[in-house]
C-alpha cells in the first residue's frame, strides 16, 4: 500500500520547470483566469525610470524555494532530467499502476508494449495539448499562431534544415524563406513538440519589447543557456535585479560622462597610426579584429579606468590569414580571449540553434565551461585590485571620490561579491565592444562597396571639422549624413539580428499583423501561449520591402534624410530597433552613436578610399557561388554575414586602407 500511495503520489504531482508548469497528465496547462493587464503609459518606447539605491545581492527570487539549487539554470542536467521523468517516466508510471490495478502481467512484451503506450501518451498529449491551445484562443477572440508542418514527428526534418541552413545560407534566411511559404510574419515552429515562436511581425515586436512588455521575461531557457557566461549580469536577469542594475548603470551613460572624448581621442589615435603603418607598406588589414580590440580598450578604460591595451597584441597577418570563431585569429594572450569570448557566444548560439534539447549534446562536459575560466581569468585581476583598493581605503578612513568614479568603482561600493561584479562587467563588455565593433565593421564595408558614400561623408566631415579637428559633440547634430550612414548601417546590420523572450505564466494576446502578407490575418489577434518562447527578428523587420519599400535591401543612407521617408518611421518607431525598445531599451545608444561617429570622422580626415582585399580572405569565408543566384542581398554581397549573440563578417573584413591624397 505504501509503494502504491508513494507511485500515485508521482503520477498526480505536478513537475515545476523554470516558469513551466506541468500536471499529472502531462500536459502544459495555462491558468483559466486571465489578469487584466496592468496599466502602463502611453508612450513605451523611451526608458522606464526606476529610484533604487539597495545594495546589490545575488539573492534571487528562487533563494527561498526548496527546489533552488535543483532549479538553477546552471544546472541544465537536472532540467533535462525532470524533462526526461515528464516524457518518459510519467506514462510509464501511469501504465504501470493501471496493470497493477488490473493484475495483469505482460511477461516479455512488458518493454515493447510501455514504449507503444509512451509514444501514443505523447501522441494524445500532442492533440489534446493542440485542441486546448485553440479552445483558449477562441474564449479570448483570438486565433493560435500558424504553426510549421513537417514530414518528421516532433518537426526533426525542419530542424534538421535550420542547422543545415544556419552553416551554408545567409543570415537568418532560412527563417525568411518559412514565413514565405506560410504567408505569415509570426510562425510557431513546434520543434521537438515545443512552442518556438519566430517573428519578423513589427506589430508582435512592440507587443513583445513595449506594450505588452509586463507578460514577457528573459525567460528559464535563455537564462540556462547564458547562466555560465553571463550570469548574473543585466542581460540575464528580470524583474527586481535586472531594475537595480540598470539604475545602477543609467548614471553613466549621461550625456556630460558620454559627450567627453578623451578616451575616444586617445584610443582612436592608436588604432589610426596602425593602420598608418599598415597603409605606409601597402599591408591590408583585418578591419574587424583591429575595430573590436579599440572598442575594447575604449570601453575598458570607460568602464572601469583600465586600458587593456588590446591594440598592442599581435595582430591578424593577412599571409597567414585564419578562420577565427568570430572573424579572424589570432595566437596571442588576445587571442585567447577573443577566442574564449567568442567561442562562447558561438556555443551560446548553437544551443538557441538546438532547442530545449541541447543539454543532451553536453551531458558530460559544459562547452562553455573551458571558455568561461579564460574569460574569468582576464577579468577576476581586475575586480581584485578594485576591491583590495576599497578596502584600504577604507582602512585609511578615504572615502571613495564622488566625481568621475569609473563603472567599476561604483560597483564595488554597491557590493563586494565578485561574481556579480564580474558578470556586470562582463555584461557591459559585451554591449560595448561587439555592437560597435560590428557598426563600424559593416560601415567600412559599405564605403569599400559604395565609395561615393565614403566620399560624400567624407565631405561632410571636412565641412564642419576640417582635415584635423578632433570633433565635437554639438558638430555631431549637424552631421546629417553622418547619421544617416550609421542609421542605415543598423538597420541592415542589426548589431543583434535576434533576441528572445518567453511569456510568463499566463497567455496573452498578440495585436494583429502588419500588412506584409495578404493573408496574414490583419483583423485577427493571435493567441501566445503561457510559458512560449518568442524570438523576434529586427533584422528581418528591417528588411522588409513592405515596410521600407521595393528598394528595401539596398544600402541607401538618403532615406534617412528624405523627409517622406523619415515620417513614415517617425509613425512607427517599431520598425527600426537596433537597440531594442520599451523598458529595455539599451541606456548605452548614445554612447555607442558618439564613438562611432568620433572614430568615422577621424579615420575619414586620414584615409579616403577603402577597397576589399578578398584575396587574402579565408577561403572558405568568401560568400558561396550560388548566392548569385538568389534574391535579396545575398545574391551581390561580398562578405558572408553570419550570428553568434551579435552578427560579424566571417573570416573577418579585410581591407586595404588608402591615406588621403594619395
Amino acid at each position: 500500500m505504501a509503494l502504491t500511495y508513494q507511485l500515485n503520489c508521482v503520477a498526480r504531482c505536478v513537475i515545476i520547470r523554470g516558469f513551466h508548469i506541468y500536471s499529472s497528465d502531462g500536459i502544459q496547462h495555462a491558468p483559466r483566469v486571465y489578469p487584466p493587464v496592468p496599466s502602463r503609459p502611453e508612450k513605451t518606447w523611451s526608458c522606464l525610470g526606476y529610484n533604487s539605491n539597495a545594495t546589490f545581492t545575488r539573492a534571487t527570487s528562487q533563494a527561498s524555494s526548496p527546489l533552488a539549487p535543483i532549479m538553477n539554470p546552471a544546472n541544465y542536467r537536472a532540467r533535462l532530467f525532470l524533462d526526461f521523468v515528464r516524457v518518459i517516466g510519467l506514462p510509464v508510471v501511469v501504465f504501470s499502476l493501471a496493470l497493477r490495478y488490473l493484475r495483469y502481467r505482460l511477461g516479455l512484451l512488458a518493454i515493447p508494449i510501455h514504449l507503444i503506450f509512451v509514444v501514443l501518451w505523447a501522441t494524445a498529449s500532442h492533440a489534446y495539448f493542440g485542441w486546448n491551445q485553440h479552445r483558449q484562443a477562441r474564449t479570448l477572440g483570438a486565433k493560435p499562431i500558424p504553426r510549421v508542418v513537417g514530414k518528421w514527428p516532433g518537426n526533426i526534418d525542419v530542424l534538421l534544415r535550420m542547422m543545415r541552413a544556419f552553416k551554408t545560407s545567409y543570415v537568418l534566411d532560412v527563417y525568411l524563406q518559412l514565413f514565405e511559404e506560410y504567408q505569415c510574419t509570426t510562425l510557431n515552429t513546434r520543434i521537438l513538440w515545443r512552442d518556438n515562436i519566430i517573428s519578423m511581425d513589427q506589430e508582435h515586436a512592440k507587443f513583445v519589447l513595449a506594450t505588452g512588455f509586463q507578460y514577457f521575461s528573459r525567460g528559464r531557457s535563455q537564462k540556462e543557456r547564458l547562466e555560465l557566461f553571463l550570469g548574473e549580469g543585466i542581460f540575464n536577469r528580470d524583474d527586481e535585479i535586472w531594475k537595480m542594475h540598470r539604475n545602477n548603470a543609467r548614471p553613466f551613460f549621461a550625456r556630460e560622462r558620454i559627450s567627453d572624448f578623451d578616451i575616444f581621442e586617445r584610443h582612436t589615435a592608436r588604432t589610426l597610426s596602425i593602420l598608418s603603418s599598415l597603409e605606409a607598406s601597402n599591408t591590408p588589414c583585418e578591419a574587424q579584429d583591429l575595430y573590436s580590440r579599440f572598442t575594447l580598450d575604449a570601453s575598458s578604460e570607460f568602464l572601469f579606468d583600465k586600458n587593456l591595451d588590446t591594440l598592442s597584441a599581435t595582430l591578424p597577418s593577412p599571409s597567414k590569414a585564419a578562420m577565427g570563431p568570430k572573424g579572424s585569429a589570432t595566437e596571442d594572450g588576445w587571442g585567447s580571449f577573443t577566442k574564449a569570448f567568442e567561442m562562447a557566444q558561438q556555443n551560446i548560439t548553437n544551443r538557441a540553434r538546438i532547442g530545449s534539447m541541447w543539454p543532451l549534446f553536453e551531458l558530460f562536459e559544459d562547452k562553455n565551461e573551458e571558455h568561461c575560466r579564460v574569460i574569468q581569468q582576464f577579468l577576476d585581476p581586475l575586480v581584485r585590485q578594485a576591491l583590495a583598493d576599497k578596502s584600504r581605503m577604507e582602512k585609511a578612513g578615504i572615502s571613495s571620490p564622488l566625481p568621475d568614479k569609473s563603472f567599476l568603482q561604483h560597483l564595488v561600493d554597491s557590493t563586494d561579491d565578485p561574481i556579480l561584479i564580474r558578470d556586470q562587467l562582463l555584461s557591459m563588455l559585451l554591449a560595448s565592444r561587439d555592437t560597435t565593433a560590428c557598426v563600424l565593421t559593416f560601415v567600412t564595408y559599405f564605403m569599400a562597396v559604395h565609395p561615393e558614400v565614403a566620399a560624400r561623408l567624407r565631405a561632410e566631415i571636412l565641412e564642419h571639422c576640417g582635415p584635423s579637428r578632433p570633433p565635437t559633440y554639438e558638430q555631431f547634430r549637424h552631421m546629417k549624413y553622418m547619421r544617416a550612414v550609421i542609421n542605415e548601417t543598423l538597420r541592415l546590420f542589426p548589431p543583434v539580428p535576434l533576441n528572445v523572450r518567453e511569456t510568463r505564466d499566463s497567455p496573452c494576446i498578440l495585436p494583429p499583423s502588419d500588412p506584409t502578407y495578404s493573408t496574414s490575418g490583419r483583423s485577427d489577434p493571435l493567441y501566445m501561449p503561457a510559458n512560449a518562447i518568442i524570438m523576434y527578428l529586427p533584422l528581418l523587420t528591417q528588411r522588409n520591402p513592405a515596410l521600407w519599400g521595393a528598394n528595401a535591401d539596398d544600402f541607401d543612407p538618403d532615406r534617412w534624410i528624405d523627409p517622406e521617408r523619415i515620417a513614415k518611421f517617425v509613425a512607427n518607431p517599431a520598425m527600426f530597433t537596433p537597440f531594442s525598445a520599451g523598458p529595455r531599451i539599451c541606456i548605452g545608444q548614445n554612447y555607442a552613436y558618439n564613438e562611432m561617429s568620433y572614430f568615422l570622422v577621424r579615420l575619414l580626415q586620414r584615409f579616403d578610399r577603402f577597397t576589399l582585399a578578398s584575396e587574402v580572405q579565408p577561403p572558405e569565408s568568401l560568400p558561396p557561388k550560388e548566392w548569385q543566384n538568389r534574391k535579396g542581398r545575398q545574391a551581390y554581397e561580398r562578405v558572408w554575414p553570419s550570428a553568434a549573440m551579435t552578427l560579424y563578417v566571417k573570416g573577418g573584413l579585410w581591407i586595404q586602407f588608402h591615406k588621403a591624397g594619395s
